[in-house]
């Protein structure tokens, strides 16, 4: 038994490293500026973030090699001065006649919180003129030239919806134990040469820094069409690349989220919030998922302490290749090589936050984001 469970471990290896799209090359986005300045609005919806969107505000107000970007700031219910510190930094730097405030109504039924708040900001932005859309989570710095750098990519590329998966913070051990292996699973799931790709189904976007051209928007029948997606940017995505939209996902540096996830259990919530709606709320699949990721990251390193040599030394080449597709992005959060050892142990922490989505969606109190419960 040991020997076939390794050897379908290391089949499983041989796989992503060699079909799944290459998604284990994190390549960084390459600097470049515009052909011709774009004109930019920026919405960014905005939940009790008083703390962060300051930061995010002024970022955007300079941007270089594009017109002076617009800023709608959707203030979705806060209570602790949200609108308020982002007026506020506009101010700070003269900045205050790009900036409009719009206070959120209620979410109505049928709409998730965030794109209910996304989309009071596209009918803001509809009287003005406008080559792009840029949805921007209100915790995301903005380097001078990253919009500019969007803007090449979409005009060159001709692409209607560009995203960029934002450097997260990695500063804490939590963090730099399990951010990383986030988005390495991310792209695992979303392989960006699938996502580019006309003739691959396979569509996503990372939310916090998302590109897209109004026309293209509007093809897809406008945020409306995926109102109550608890995933909203791989939604959009794939609603996008569903009425023909040329898309593209990729990672940099030249935008960072400046939201701390200090603790183990802050990462895990995180996780825990949309993990369950991934799997589309199927108790089958979340078993196959947990035995799955126990064939690809746990028997590995348990072969190792089997005693029978042929099984040591399949669980001995496919943690190798585990640790050559995980070296890439390790190298990207700047940590050292041996950093690539913790994949089965933070595969671990992945699973445990999977099952409690599940647990507690089964208690009605799935997708919790700042005191709203959406996934029921």
């Amino acid at each position: 038994m040991a020997e076939i469970l390794g050897l379908l471990s290391l089949l499983t290896w041989l796989y992503l490293l060699l079909a799944r799209g290459s998604f284990w090359r994190m390549s960084v986005e390459p600097s470049a500026a515009a052909a011709s300045p774009a004109r930019v609005i920026a919405i960014i919806p905005a939940r009790d973030e008083a703390d962060l969107i300051g930061d995010t505000v002024r970022s955007l107000l300079q941007q270089t090699h594009v017109v002076p970007l617009q800023i709608i700031v959707v203030d979705d219910a806060s209570t602790d001065g949200t609108a308020e510190a982002a007026a506020g930094a506009a101010a700070a730097i003269g900045g205050s006649e790009r900036l409009s405030v719009v206070r959120g109504a209620p979410v109505p039924p049928g709409w998730s919180g965030k794109l209910w708040a996304m989309s009071q900001g596209v009918k803001a932005a509809a009287p003005l003129p406008a080559d792009y859309l840029l949805f921007t989570d209100a915790d995301i710095h903005h380097e001078a030239d990253a919009v500019a750098t969007m803007v090449a990519r979409a005009e060159i590329d001709r692409l209607d919806l560009v995203s960029c998966m934002v450097e997260l913070r990695a500063q804490t051990l939590a963090e730099k134990l399990l951010v990383p292996a986030f988005v390495f699973f991310f792209f695992m799931l979303y392989p960006p040469r699938w996502i580019a790709s006309p003739r691959a189904r396979t569509a996503a976007a990372a939310g916090g820094c998302m590109l897209m051209r109004p026309r293209a928007l509007a093809t897809m029948g406008g945020l409306e069409a995926i109102r109550s997606a608890l995933i909203d940017d791989c939604a959009l995505a794939r609603a996008a690349k569903g009425a023909g939209a040329r898309i593209w996902l990729g990672l940099t540096r030249r935008s960072r989220s400046t939201r701390p996830y200090g603790s183990f259990g802050a990462v895990g919530r995180m996780i825990s919030r949309t993990a369950f709606n991934q799997l589309r709320h199927s108790y089958l699949l979340l078993a196959a998922t947990l035995v799955g990721l126990c064939l690809t990251y746990v028997v590995p390193p348990v072969l190792l302490l089997s005693g029978n040599p042929t099984s040591t030394a399949l669980g001995a080449a496919s943690w190798l290749l585990m640790s050559l597709a995980y070296w890439p992005i390790v190298r990207f959060y700047r940590l050292p090589a041996d950093w690539v050892l913790t994949l089965p142990a933070v595969a671990v922490f992945y699973a445990a936050a999977t099952a409690h989505s599940a647990v507690q969606y089964g208690l009605h109190r799935g997708g919790q984001w700042k005191g709203r419960i959406q996934d029921v």
